[in-house]
């Protein structure tokens, strides 16, 4: 079975500015919960390896799950696919620019192969992307 999720929120910066942030894997590492480290695997940025502990029964130790930007159209789009032992998981960030900003579409799909993984994120997802929107939110008060 996968779980499908999609959400978006709206943040009052440019398209452009948005792009700078969602465009980057790492931003999008660290402001996911389970992702314990990560590594950036290419000098472009498009690779990276995420160390993910998921608290649940079948899983004793983090799992190495690599990720890579598919497909990049800035400033409007970049899906990344991501594959490990326990799931797969695909992010699409869809940037839609506002009268008052930028609103950001999310879609993800996680495949678990494990019992208990889509169960996990169904319950997470939500709470995931609120992390991004706070970490999204964080950046451009710093930036600006």
């Amino acid at each position: 079975m996968t779980v499908r999720v999609d959400r978006s929120f709206d943040v009052p910066a440019s398209p452009e500015r948005v792009w700078e942030f969602i465009a980057d894997p790492s931003n999008r590492a660290r402001a996911i919960s389970v992702v314990e480290e990560y590594a950036v695997d290419d000098a472009d940025g498009r690779r990276v390896t995420w160390q993910v502990a998921l608290p649940i029964p079948l899983v004793r130790k983090t799992v190495t799950v690599n990720t890579e930007d598919v497909t990049r159209r800035p400033p409007e789009y970049v899906k990344f696919v991501g594959k490990s032992k326990v799931m797969d998981v695909t992010g699409e960030h869809e940037i839609v620019e506002t009268d008052d900003g930028t609103r950001l579409e999310n879609h993800f799909d996680v495949d678990g192969k494990l019992p208990g993984v889509e169960k996990f994120f169904k319950r997470n997802l939500d709470s995931e992307l609120r992390n991004l929107q706070r970490a999204l939110e964080r950046d451009l008060q710093t930036t600006q």
